[in-house]
């Protein structure tokens, strides 16, 4: 479109293992902190993968309105984190959201158009909380131990509060972030795995650029402590079932010795808008959202195994949208899981996209310290690279080990390094599914 709007990005939330909000997460990663740990959320001892990143403490009453505390009892772990960082976004934003008026915090902040206001966020598949299951399934099962289908009708699923479901339901992320912060724009919900986050920022991208919201709340998050999900991720042969309990060198993203992933909770939104509507209100702009790329690779699906052709297709697409050149990108966000296999087939895509240049651009990557949370982890790189390109600074990026022979990327080691950074680029694909995503971001410069 010749007459699409310019999109600005004005607000970062985020709740990682290393702090939640964005000022505390930078400081971590300039610190070289790192979130993965024993898990503490469950008995993990009978499970060969038993270290996780999980967030710091929180009480979710300090996110949201007194009036929609009872609310709360419908929310699972992966809706909490969602509304924690909308907090955070429009918070770091300045904008008057109903929340944030409702709890007395609006003063001097921009008001907002509710149905101006939309939002697009990325969900994985919440996982149950056995503790409440069990004692459902406990009901609808013989002297024999065999589960009971029709004792489960009759008796079984009345031990289940009447709203269980409500709790697991993806949709239920966008849900109460746009009721509690009053979002009556254009919504949507995305479920593409770990490309989650990316798809729900690009989409949310097209909103804006073509006039249907004025502001949109986009992102995504998801919990993977939990026995269940740890379960699949081991099942599924992802997990690294070989770190023991040494969590400070178990995370290796595109590590010559990687073994896995390690499971993790976290998630981020960001606030975009229009660049006209943020000058408008005086807003804080980070940078502009300028280029977005999908892709699928159905032969990655088909095959089972991972493949580099989505990546580098939402690579391709991503630069070109932006009207760009892989040349002229000075800053690079890899996803990198720390498996063998999907962590090869991402070297490849961006080898093929970028060749030797890649050698000569910082790279930035956070999931050595955080681990992989699923929907949320890209939407937490996309915030980090945007900050990263505001501060003109790339932090450090944790990892341990020597890097793979086929790894050109120049990962800050040590120290953070001071650089003008005027496009970046943010990728994420979807370990089981094929979706893949890419973003590209440049300076804004007042005119």
């Amino acid at each position: 479109m010749s007459d699409k709007r310019r999109v600005a990005i004005t607000g970062l939330g985020v709740a990682t293992p290393i702090g939640i909000g964005i000022e505390p997460v930078w400081d971590a990663l300039l610190e070289r902190r790192c979130g993965v740990k024993p898990i503490a959320a469950f008995d993990p001892s009978a499970l060969p993968c038993r270290l996780g990143g999980e967030l710091p403490e929180f009480k979710l009453g300090d996110f949201i309105p007194k009036t929609y505390r009872k609310s709360a009892k419908v929310m699972s772990r992966d809706i909490t984190i969602a509304v924690v960082a909308a907090y955070h976004a429009v918070r770091d934003a300045g904008l008057a959201t109903r929340c944030l008026q409702e709890r007395g915090e609006a003063e001097g902040l921009s008001p907002i158009a509710s149905d101006r206001f939309g939002a697009n966020i990325g969900a994985g598949l919440i996982a149950a909380d056995l503790d409440e299951l069990a004692g459902a399934l406990a009901t609808a099962t013989g002297a024999d131990g065999t589960f009971d289908l029709k004792q489960w009708g009759v008796e079984g699923m009345t031990n289940l509060t009447p709203l269980w479901l409500l709790k697991f339901l993806p949709n239920m992320l966008a849900c109460h972030v746009t009721i509690v912060h009053d979002a009556q724009g254009p919504s949507n919900t995305i479920t593409c795995g770990e490309a989650s986050s990316h798809l729900a920022i690009g989409e949310a991208f097209r909103t804006v650029a073509r006039g249907d919201a004025d502001v949109c709340i986009c992102g995504g998050s998801e919990s993977r402590i939990n026995p269940m999900a740890v379960a699949r991720s081991i099942v599924m042969g992802q997990a690294n079932t070989e770190a023991g309990d040494d969590g400070a060198s178990a995370s290796r993203p595109f590590g010559a010795d990687r073994r896995g992933v390690i499971p993790a909770e976290g998630g981020g939104l960001v606030i975009i808008e229009s660049l006209d509507h943020a000058k408008a209100r005086g807003a804080r702009i980070y940078a502009e959202l300028v280029g977005f790329g999908a892709a699928t690779d159905l032969a990655g699906v088909t095959s089972g195994a991972p493949s580099p052709r989505g990546l580098t297709l939402a690579l391709e697409k991503a630069v070109g949208d932006a009207a760009t050149t892989p040349e002229a990108i000075d800053l690079v966000a890899p996803f990198g899981t720390g498996a063998p296999a999907h962590d090869a087939a991402e070297l490849a895509a961006w080898n093929e996209v970028f060749g030797e240049s890649l050698a000569e651009k910082p790279a930035i990557m956070t999931h050595g310290a955080v681990g992989i949370n699923g929907a949320g982890s890209g939407a937490v790189d996309f915030a980090v690279a945007v900050r990263a390109l505001y501060q003109k600074s790339v932090p450090p990026s944790y990892y341990a080990g020597e890097l793979d022979a086929d790894c050109r990327f120049r990962f800050v080691a040590d120290d953070p390094i001071d650089a003008r950074v005027d496009q970046a680029i943010s990728v994420a694909g979807a370990m089981g599914g094929g979706q893949a995503a890419a973003l590209v971001i440049r300076r804004y410069e007042e005119s």
